[in-house]
């Protein structure tokens, strides 16, 4: 099995130790013979693969590549890619092949990078276990009958399975972050509009993000210097000066304000989750970082406001799915009223139904100011809550999620329930903030643990020198399931 990191395979490739359709071929042969009991894949095409491969080489050849130039990745299934099926997961979009490319993805397929796949995801990025998929659920590498977290856990489950160096994936509350800290790998949420959403399917579009998923810190910070940009196409996308994300990475730690909110050291917290959070603060204080208490106080907050406002904009973005013009259309249907309603009863899964459903009643007259005028007066309180606990320190520390990941199936009753495994994920988004999930050890049993610092609009680079010095001095990053 490949085990290189994103880095040592751009370095292989320019030191031309290998060439690309090498590299490329060896992860397909990975892909077959791994991906049948994982699931991390639901698109597979060799030939566009290896076309794309070769490509890389003859770019190589003549002294025309970039540090990702033949670098092999995955693409989570909510972005849309020419001449590739993306189709969200979802029953609606399963004969969608898609007439362009989204921009985060045209991006690092300009850089030279090779196509593996589409990987699995919950349906419409609706879910944090990756069981509401149309194509069935993706399994958790490190214990199969363990979810890999969701919705992006397709793409957690290729890297950490080492059938692509890197993933892309999204991040709407959590969705990027939650099966990294799964799965054992990095991820980063960057902030709001710093990179496109223009050919992302949209979810809740004053949440949804895109991200780098990899093996390290490293490997994030070099995907996030060709991912990130304005796009004059995503009228959320935020015009700023290009930055590169690999500067501070060296930066000694001495003298970094990490603050540890009272809310997320609770009792809600696995024994495992705990153990981790304090072996990260060692590693922080004995490279001369300072841990100072703050505060978080809408925590318990953020989960019913963040239900209310991205299942309110689920409900609109969906509307788009009526059987009329792409996607699935109901076979049988007396009228136009009919065909809508059957072409959404078929095409869309329960989870998507009940966002819809909540987000439709929560927009109706007579509701709108009860509930989804309150959630968005709290989403501005949660990002109050933020600024203020940021002036007492540069990033803030804590859990991922509360538990290592769940058993297939074990959440599927309570919906509620797994709503609530989205606690300390959900806030980021609600505010805006970039935050990143790393490894940081392995529970009771053997499932990984992950740790998530957060820090304030455009830290990018902060975020990402801690996470690199903490992997520099640790090796949870380095282990592959068996």
């Amino acid at each position: 099995m490949p085990q290189y990191t994103l880095k040592q395979a751009s370095e292989l490739l320019q030191s031309k130790q290998i060439s690309a359709v090498e590299l490329a071929a060896e992860y397909l042969a990975a892909i077959d013979a791994k991906n049948p009991a994982l699931n991390g894949y639901i698109t597979l095409d060799k030939e566009k693969t290896l076309a794309e491969a070769r490509a890389a080489d003859a770019r190589i050849a003549a002294g025309q590549a970039t540090t990702l130039t033949g670098v092999p990745i995955a693409f989570k299934d909510i972005f849309c890619q020419t001449g590739w099926k993306s189709a969200c997961s979802s029953k609606m979009l399963d004969n969608f092949v898609s007439p362009y490319t989204a921009t985060v993805v045209q991006n690092l397929l300009d850089e030279g990078m090779v196509t593996l796949g589409r990987a699995n995801m919950d349906e419409f990025a609706m879910g944090s276990t990756n069981e509401t998929s149309f194509y069935g659920a993706t399994k958790n590498p490190w214990n199969l009958e363990h979810v890999p977290g969701g919705s992006s856990g397709g793409s957690a489950a290729v890297v950490a399975a080492r059938l692509a160096p890197a993933a892309l994936g999204s991040d709407t509350g959590g969705s990027i972050r939650q099966p990294a800290s799964h799965c054992g790998i990095t991820g980063i949420k960057p902030t709001y509009g710093t990179v496109s959403r223009f050919g992302m399917v949209a979810y809740a579009s004053s949440f949804d993000q895109a991200g780098p998923m990899a093996q390290t810190a490293e490997d994030c910070a070099i995907l996030l210097n060709a991912m990130a940009g304005f796009d004059e196409r995503d009228s959320t996308s935020l015009e700023r000066a290009k930055e590169d994300y690999t500067r501070d990475l060296n930066q000694p730690l001495k003298g970094l304000k990490v603050g540890l909110p009272k809310e997320y050291f609770g009792e809600n917290n696995s024994t495992d989750v705990q153990t981790a959070l304090q072996q990260v603060i060692g590693l922080l204080k004995a490279q001369g970082a300072e841990t100072v208490e703050v505060s978080l106080p809408k925590t318990e907050l953020s989960i019913p406001a963040y239900y209310v406002l991205t299942s309110a904009e689920a409900s609109t973005n969906l509307s788009r799915y009526d059987g009329v013009r792409y996607g699935h259309r109901a076979a049988q249907f007396g009228d136009l009223e009919e065909m809508y309603s059957n072409t959404r009863a078929e095409g869309f899964g329960s989870e998507v139904k009940r966002r819809i459903m909540i987000g439709t009643y929560v927009l109706s007259h007579g509701y709108y100011d009860a509930y989804y005028l309150k959630a968005q007066k709290l989403r501005r309180l949660v990002a109050n809550d933020f600024q203020t606990a940021l002036k007492d320190c540069d990033l803030i520390l804590g859990p991922a999620a509360p538990t290592t990941a769940p058993l297939l199936g074990s959440l599927n009753t309570d919906p509620v329930q797994a709503y609530l495994s989205d606690i300390y994920t959900v806030s980021v988004n609600l505010a805006g903030l970039p935050a990143l999930s790393l490894p940081a050890g392995f529970g009771t049993n053997g499932l990984p643990v992950g740790v998530q610092l957060i820090g304030n609009y455009f830290s990018e680079a902060k975020l990402l020198n801690a996470a690199h010095q903490i992997q520099m001095n640790s090796d949870w990053h380095t282990k592959t399931p068996v």
